[in-house]
C-alpha cells in the first residue's frame, strides 16, 4: 500500500471521529483541504463493513458512536462483555491523542455501578511520544503481565526490526505495563483508579465521577488555599508511594491528576519508569516534581520544587541503586558458579 493511501485514508477517517479533529484545524486556523480518496480493495471495505455493523448487531449500547467508532469499540470492548464485567457503554468521557475514556455500566458481577474504559486509538489516529527514554530498564510483557524471556530470539528480532507484528508486541507490552502498574499501587493503597481487566487494546478501570459527569483534572480547576494545601499533601505522598515501589509516574502534572469529591486520583500509567535501572530517572522525577509544584504554586501553595526532589532522591533513588548494585553482583556470581 502506498504512502499517499495511507495519509488519505488518515485523514479520511481521522475528520470523522477524531475527537479532537475539528478543535485543531480551527486552531491552526487552516483551510479545509478535499482529500483525493484512492480507490480501495475489496477486501479492505469488507472488513469496515463487518466492524461497523458488528456493535449494532451484536451489542446494543447507550452511548452512539461514529461510523467508524463503532468497529473500534467493538473490537476493544468485547472481551469485556464476554467476560460480564459490563453491560453499557454510557458516554465519551475523555478523547485524547493516544486514548479515549468512556464511560460504562458494570455488570451485576462488579463490586461498583460504572465502571471506565480506556481504549487505546487505531494507530493510525494515534500521535505516540518517542518512548525510549520511559522503556529503558523495562521488560516486555505479554500474556497477563508475564515478562518476554531474552532468549525468545522471534519476539526480540520482531521489535528491535520494528516490524508490523514487533509493532504490536511493542503496544501490548506499553499496554501491560500500565495495567500492572495500576495493579501494584491499588493494592499498595495508592490514589489510582481499581484495575479490573485487561483486553488487546484496553483497560478497564474504576471510574472517578458520576452518571452525568467524570472527574475534572486538577487542570481545569481553581482550589481554594486550604483545600490546595491538603490536596498538594496527597499528591506528594502518592508520588513517595511509587518511589517505595522503585515507580516513577513520567508524565504526571496537573493533566492526569483527578479531583472528584475533595479527593485526587492519578491517572495515565503506561510512561511509568523504573526509578532503579532507569538512566534519565532523575531527570523524569524531577521533572514529574517541578510540574506537580507548578500547578500548586497557582494555587497558593508554596514548595520549593529543587529541594522537595533531593529529599525524596537522596532517601528513595540513592539507597535503591545501592541495592540494585549488589543485587546485580550476587546475581552475577550465582550465574558463575552455575557455569562452573
Amino acid at each position: 500500500m502506498s504512502s499517499n493511501r495511507l495519509n488519505n485514508d488518515a485523514e479520511y477517517y481521522e475528520k470523522r471521529f477524531d475527537p479532537l479533529y475539528s478543535d485543531r484545524k480551527a486552531r491552526r486556523k487552516r483551510k479545509v483541504k478535499v482529500v483525493h480518496q484512492a480507490k480501495r480493495e475489496e477486501h479492505d471495505i469488507k472488513h469496515d463493513v463487518a466492524e461497523i455493523t458488528g456493535l449494532e448487531d451484536g451489542l446494543q449500547i447507550t452511548y452512539q458512536p461514529s461510523k467508524y467508532e463503532s468497529g473500534w469499540l467493538l473490537d476493544s470492548l468485547s472481551a469485556f462483555y464476554e467476560q460480564d464485567l459490563i453491560s453499557d457503554v454510557l458516554s465519551l468521557v475523555k478523547g485524547g491523542k493516544e486514548a479515549s475514556v468512556y464511560c460504562c455500566e458494570a455488570a451485576p458481577s462488579v463490586d461498583v455501578e460504572f465502571v471506565a474504559a480506556k481504549i487505546y486509538r487505531p494507530r493510525m489516529f494515534r500521535q505516540l511520544r518517542n518512548d525510549k527514554m520511559y522503556q529503558e530498564g523495562r521488560s516486555l510483557l505479554e500474556n497477563e503481565g508475564r515478562k518476554v524471556k531474552e532468549r525468545d530470539q522471534r519476539l526480540m528480532k520482531a521489535v528491535g526490526q520494528k516490524s508490523a507484528f514487533g509493532a504490536e508486541v511493542s503496544h501490548q507490552s506499553w499496554l501491560l505495563h500500565e495495567y500492572v502498574t495500576l495493579q501494584a499501587l491499588y493494592n499498595a493503597g495508592a490514589a489510582v483508579p481499581k484495575p479490573y481487566a485487561v483486553g488487546n487494546n484496553a483497560i478497564l478501570m474504576g471510574y472517578v465521577g458520576d452518571e452525568n459527569i467524570g472527574a475534572s483534572p486538577l487542570s481545569e480547576l481553581r482550589l481554594e488555599r486550604d483545600e490546595a494545601e491538603v490536596l498538594f499533601g496527597d499528591v506528594m505522598h502518592n508520588i513517595t508511594l511509587m518511589l517505595e515501589h522503585d515507580m516513577i509516574h513520567g508524565d504526571l502534572s496537573a493533566y492526569n491528576i483527578l479531583y472528584w469529591a475533595g479527593k485526587v486520583t492519578l491517572i495515565d500509567f503506561p510512561q511509568v519508569t523504573n526509578l532503579v535501572v532507569n538512566s534519565n530517572a532523575r531527570f523524569i522525577l524531577e521533572r514529574d516534581i517541578t510540574r506537580v509544584c507548578e500547578y500548586f504554586a497557582r494555587q497558593g501553595v508554596r514548595s520549593d520544587p529543587r529541594q522537595i526532589f533531593f529529599d525524596m532522591w537522596d532517601k528513595y533513588a540513592l539507597k535503591r541503586r545501592v541495592e540494585r548494585t549488589q543485587e546485580d553482583l550476587e546475581t552475577e556470581i550465582e550465574s558463575y558458579d552455575d557455569e562452573r
